[in-house]
Formats: C-alpha cells, structure tokens, sequence
C-alpha cells in the first residue's frame, strides 16, 4: 500500500544511516508487530534517512512485509546528516498525519521481535502515557555515555529514575510531538544529541512517562565513545538541563534548602516484559581503551590543568602517568557537576573546552568501572550503576553550593523555568 497523504493511528519510525545490513529484519519486525498488535488500524512504518549510500533504501523497501501495512522512505536532503535530522522529518510526517501514536526503533537492532512494537505502543495508544523509554538488559559494558553521564545526571536532577534516556527505542504521543516540535533545536540536537533532548524534555513539560520492558537489546555495541557521538550528547545533556534549572535549583531554595524534598526521586511505571533475559556478551579490549585514554589525556592535559582545581588535577594527572585508573564515583559526581557548573553560562568556545576537559575524565571513569565490575554478574553491575546514579543525587548539595557561592540563584519567570 502506499503512504499518499493518508492519516495514520499508529507509527513506526526507523532512523538510519548506513544500516543497510540490519535493517531488513528491524523493518520485517516492526511490519508484524503493527499487524498482529495493531490490527484494523491505519498504520506505517517510515524510514528517515541521511540519504545512505550503503544500500539502507533498498534493504528497507525489500524487507517482507505485511500487506495491510504502509510503509514510506523519507531522506534528508543531499548533504544533511544527523539523526535528530531524521527525527524532525520523522515528526514534521507524524503530525500531518496525525498520528495518535508515534514508535521509535533503531536500525541496528538484532534483538527486536514485534512483541517490542506492542511494549512500546500499547501504553502510549491505549494506556494515555504521552513517552515510553526502553528499559533493557544490556552488558555493564555497552551504554557506556547512558550508564555514567546520562542516567545519573537524569536521575539525580529530575528525580526520575528513567534507566535508559538515550536508548534510541521510544513511544510518544502526538502532543509531546508537538512539544518537541515547537522548541528551539541547536545543532547538537540536530546530530545525536536528539535522544537526551527528547527525554528530558518529556519529563520537564510534565507529560506522562513510563517504561517498556523490552528484553536484551543486541545491537553494534561499542566501548567508551569520544568523537561526534560524545560531544553532540553531552553538548545537547548540559544544555538541556540548564535551560531548565530554575525547576531543579529554585524549588530547592524555594522549599528552605530543604535535603529531605531535593533527596526524593520517583520510579515510573513499567510495561512490556517483566523478566529480561541475560544480555548480549562484550569483550573490551582494555589495552585499547587505556591508549585511547591517554592520547585524549595528552591532547587535552592543558585544559584539565585550567579548568579542574589543583587537587583534582594532581588526582587525574597521576592516574594517567602511572596508567592506573581509580575514580570512584564520589570523585565523578564531583567533576561532573562542576563541570556542569562552568558550562552554565560559559561562551560557545569555553563550552567545547569544557566537554574536551571531560573527554579522559569519562574514559577513566569508564575504565575505573571496568576494572572493578568485570568479574560481575550483570545483576551486581546493575546494581553498581544504580550506586552511582545514587551518589550523584547525594552530591546535589555540591552543586548547588557552587550556585549559592556565584550568587546565581535568580531565574526569570516563564518558559525556561517550566
């Protein structure tokens, strides 16, 4: 059947770019999951793409697929790339065709069956929740950017415990659709930054969330990333928060610098599958990670020597020196926030300086949790993420002292303090 300009009930979106070897079975398995979960509803499966060379195109149209389903390829246009490039096409489409509700699956999935298009709709189309996050049992050392700067940071200044923000396997609705599409994007949400800008936005606007369970998500999982992917997500996880800190630093003066208020967080309810079945093995090789390490500790050294105090530079400059990795998680919380802190405010260039600084900080961090969670069971590795999720929402009182100690405590009313 074709797209035309018909209205759809229900969604399925598969960004992509060069995917061609895995998207096949994710576009075969979103099609039966609409026509066995779905049925009698007008729905479609669209793949919006960054005009793939690799073939992604042809795998998506050639994939089998279900008769009484649509299915459309949008691109971007020639030279455009980015993945939040690909949502803004995604829900420009969404809204013309009013859609009541929008499922999100990436396009390297190997695990995905159509039960995931049930978990992820269902309580977006039947159970009035406006945003469903993924919740997956993956290996301690895949979600390496989730695990150590997005979820804690998430947990401890939201109050949500949201496991996977940047998963990449969502549900919404069409009015959060609408929410995303009347803020300000910047370039960082434009690339990967997307995620965390639609998760965070979700919980500041207030709109329902919960969780699907979805089991092991077996994907091209990678080691501690740097590059674009880092910079664009934590560019887009600072920026984000900040705009919205009157809602997490002036309710805590508000409430008399109150610990007990600022100390509560609160689960999210959870559909899908209740028991997760064992993750996807990874190995790292740790002899990689550690050159990797210290070639961006090299690169960046001066700028940690500016921007971190005395102490804590001695404490990572013998780290690197000596090759021997341990930052506990007080001492991460700890840099993080303060470098959360100096990015509030700071220039464009002082920004990039900023998220360069915390370049090697995060692979030390990362190997400093791989060394001590390697023998572990994925339940007890689990349970260390939750431990550091929790240390940073005991050191919120660090940063809000930084704020007290600058006088930054006034907001303007209106929008930004949603």
């Amino acid at each position: 059947m074709s797209a035309g300009n018909e209205k759809y009930d229900v969604v399925v979106g598969i960004p992509s770019y060069n995917e061609a070897e895995t998207i096949g079975h994710v576009t075969e398995a979103a099609g039966r999951g609409l026509e066995q979960y779905f049925p009698g509803l007008r729905s479609i499966v669209v793949n919006c793409d960054n005009r793939s060379p690799d073939g992604t195109k042809e795998a998506f149209l050639a994939a089998p697929f279900p008769k009484g389903v649509d299915r459309k390829y949008i691109a971007t246009p020639e030279g455009v790339r980015g993945k939040g490039n690909n949502f803004w096409n995604l829900f420009q489409f969404c809204e013309k065709a009013e859609a009541r509700a929008v499922v999100v699956v990436d396009a390297d999935l190997r695990s995905i069956t159509p039960e995931w298009i049930k978990y992820l709709g269902c309580p977006v189309y039947q159970g009035g929740y406006d945003f469903v996050a993924p919740f997956y049992s993956r290996h301690q050392f895949d979600g390496t950017i989730t695990n150590h700067l997005c979820y804690p940071l998430v947990f401890s200044l939201t109050g949500y415990d949201i496991r996977q923000p940047i998963g990449g396997d969502f549900a919404f609705s069409p009015k959060l659709c609408s929410h995303w599409l009347s803020l300000p994007w910047n370039e960082m949400v434009r690339q990967y930054g997307i995620d965390i800008f639609m998760s965070l936005n979700a919980v500041f606007g207030d709109f329902r969330i919960c969780e699907a369970g979805l089991g092991a998500k077996v994907h091209k999982a990678s080691s501690p990333k740097l590059g674009r992917m880092f910079e664009e997500v934590v560019y887009s996880l600072f920026t984000t928060i900040l705009n919205h800190r009157a809602s997490w630093l002036e309710k805590w003066l508000e409430s008399g610098a109150g610990t007990i208020y600022q100390m509560k967080t609160q689960s999210v309810n959870r559909a899908g599958m209740k028991k997760l079945q064992d993750p996807q093995w990874l190995n790292i090789d740790i002899m990689k990670l550690k050159r990797d390490c210290r070639k961006e500790y090299e690169q960046y050294k001066d700028l940690v020597r500016q921007y971190l105090t005395p102490y804590a530079y001695r404490r990572f400059d013998a780290m690197f020196h000596m090759d021997n990795y341990d930052v506990d998680i007080m001492l991460w919380s700890q840099m993080v926030y303060t470098l959360l802190y100096m990015f509030d405010e700071a220039t464009e260039s002082s920004k990039r300086e900023i998220i360069n600084v915390l370049k090697p900080l995060y692979f030390a961090r990362s190997l400093s949790f791989d060394y001590q969670t390697w023998r572990y069971s994925v339940t007890f590795a689990e349970e260390e993420v939750h431990s550091q999720a929790m240390a940073f929402l005991s050191q919120k009182p660090y940063l809000f002292g930084l704020y007290l100690g600058e006088g930054k405590c006034t907001f303007p009313r209106g929008d930004a303090g949603r």
